[in-house]
């Protein structure tokens, strides 16, 4: 089992933080291992919703499609692989900090199988450094102004 959380305070209101990082369409300007996002459905983003994705990760090539289970705007974000190398979930939370800051929780558990199920340990480690990466990225972006 792999579980990883990871967040950070970003000094935007939760409205602009969750509004940028719950478009799957943003992914691949603040998720550094993320190269390219694509949406299935042509009836928008929300739960239910499909998303391909295609990455690097531990120097292999991941293609996965995720599914939203949890939608609730500003706030939650939850979506699970319906395709993919492993079982895989990744939950985003939003919370207000103040007026005009938001706490982002950004979590990622799942079952690897294969190569990931014997670099269980090492794959937890490189998620969190690669999360804790992410979550920078994305606070270097929204706070630019």
């Amino acid at each position: 089992m792999v579980d990883v959380s990871t967040s950070i305070a970003i000094d935007r209101p939760r409205s602009v933080v969750a509004g940028y990082a719950m478009n799957p369409l943003n992914a691949p300007a603040w998720y550094r291992n993320i190269h390219s996002v694509r949406r299935l459905d042509p009836h928008g983003f929300g739960l239910g919703s499909h998303t391909a994705f295609e990455a690097r990760f531990l120097g292999r090539k991941l293609s996965y499609t995720y599914e939203v289970t949890r939608f609730a705007q500003n706030e939650e974000l939850v979506m699970a692989t319906a395709q993919g190398p492993f079982p895989m979930r990744t939950t985003y939370r939003f919370e207000a900090i103040g007026p005009t800051a938001t706490r982002v929780h950004l979590r990622n558990d799942g079952e690897p199988t294969g190569f990931g199920k014997l670099a269980g340990p090492l794959m937890e480690m490189m998620m969190r450094r690669a999360n804790m990466a992410d979550l920078r990225a994305l606070k270097s972006i929204l706070e630019k102004d």
